[in-house]
């Protein structure tokens, strides 16, 4: 039976250009609220070591107060991402940003150590909602090369926040180390706009869903889905490992900045996330041309090799200026990361999962991160910067070496439509 030519091209059409009511409104919110993705950590990172200085805390603790909030949202996102696929996003995404931007803002008057490390938490529980919801809206607005342009886009707006927010950070942390805590604010008005903009519930995926592309049990946990799609597993265990190893560089920039002679946040600010997110940023505009040409597992290897080379360069590095090309290898690196792996893991997952599978995302990016300080501060506590580092880059290594079995899904849905249609389905019933 042949296939029927306007069929296809509806699908096609369908795949690049959704449905009009998620429109403009909501995809312009969405990414401002992606701009709040690296803004947890990334707009205190400048001030971090004013912040130790001024708590009297060791580096192990004050690279927490980095992470903690890191922890909540590896808690917190699978409950979101369950009840992203039960509401819709809109609900738990607005609720999300003004959890988000007060919590956020409390550390504008906490004074204590222990305060700001449970005031972090609550940020965390925010941003676990927001990391989840905004991704799963996303993914559910927009299919084929579409995606992977609102992807690239995502990334920008991302690493915009980066730029953004920790300049700022930088720029307030010299008068006060409460300062750049209002920065979190910003969380309030677009809750409020999301209530406004987004749609109550998510496109629906009859289409994924009907052409075979995706199947699996509705509702069904966050365990089952990684036990039925080993490919999530590893894709997540790869969120793990690079956030984990890269975020030796975040934690202890600030510190080797320190060391050279470096002490205005504001200088810090440009080189620890300014620089970085400039380089990611300029990837994200250039993601769907770049996955068009080489397709994703090539650019998750550029990508490890990109953060192999930071590293290498940071361990090396006794000069400011050679430390430039530390935040640009690391920029270069997320950039072709981040978009890479939401695509895959929401490729692999089921489209009645999709708020599921991207919580999972946020469980192994940020508990990543929460666990670098306690393995990593030790470590370089007890030896030096340089040798962690060092170890860190091994890492890296190992990632590009594994990436060499990646599978690429376009490649394997090409083999699919080239394949002949089974026999039965080509003669007419005989048995009515």
């Amino acid at each position: 039976m042949a296939a029927d030519p306007a069929a296809d091209d509806t699908e096609r059409s369908f795949g690049e250009e959704r449905p009009s009511h998620a429109g403009r409104p909501a995809l312009t919110v969405l990414l401002l609220a992606s701009t709040l993705g690296v803004m947890g950590g990334a707009t205190i990172a400048p001030i971090i070591e004013v912040i130790r200085q001024a708590l009297d805390v060791s580096s192990t603790a004050v690279g927490l107060v980095l992470t903690s909030h890191s922890l909540a949202i590896a808690v917190a996102s699978p409950l979101a991402g369950r009840v992203t696929d039960r509401l819709g996003p809109r609900t738990p995404l607005a609720t999300g940003l003004v959890v988000y931007g007060l919590a956020g803002g409390v550390g504008m008057v906490v004074d204590s150590y222990p305060a700001l490390f449970v005031s972090r938490l609550c940020l965390g529980v925010g941003a676990a909602a927001v990391f989840t919801c905004s991704t799963a809206a996303l993914l559910g607005m927009y299919r084929g090369a579409s995606r992977d342009k609102v992807m690239g886009w995502r990334t920008s707006a991302t690493t915009a926040g980066g730029f953004v927010y920790p300049l700022a950070a930088g720029a307030l942390g010299n008068y006060s180390w409460h300062a750049p805590f209002a920065i979190y604010l910003v969380g309030l008005p677009l809750g409020i706009a999301t209530l406004f903009a987004v749609p109550r519930t998510a496109p629906s995926s009859t289409d994924e869903a009907s052409n075979g592309a995706k199947t699996g049990t509705p509702r069904a946990g966050a365990l089952r889905l990684l036990r039925e799609r080993p490919l999530i597993l590893a894709l997540c265990g790869l969120w793990v490992a690079s956030a984990g190893l890269l975020m030796v560089i975040a934690v202890s920039l600030p510190r080797r900045l320190d060391q050279l002679g470096i002490h205005d946040t504001f200088v810090v600010a440009l080189y620890g996330t300014v620089l970085s997110s400039g380089a990611a940023g300029i990837i994200g505009l250039t993601y769907a041309q770049l996955t068009a040409r080489v397709g994703h597992p090539a650019l998750m290897r550029c990508a490890a090799a990109s953060w192999t080379a930071a590293l290498l360069v940071f361990a090396v590095a006794d000069h400011w200026a050679a430390l430039i090309l530390v935040p640009v290898l690391t920029g270069t690196g997320s950039g072709l990361a981040m978009p890479t792996l939401t695509v895959l893991v929401d490729n692999a997952a089921p489209a009645e999962q999709r708020g599921t599978a991207a919580s999972l995302q946020a469980t192994a990016l940020f508990g990543g991160q929460f666990a670098s300080p306690l393995v990593f501060g030790p470590l370089i506590e007890s030896t030096s910067i340089a040798l962690g580092a060092l170890i860190a880059a091994a890492g890296t290594t190992c990632i590009l070496l594994a990436l060499f079995r990646l599978p690429d899904p376009a490649r394997a849905e090409r083999t699919a439509e080239n394949q002949p249609l089974p026999v039965r389905s080509r003669q007419p019933a005989t048995e009515e």
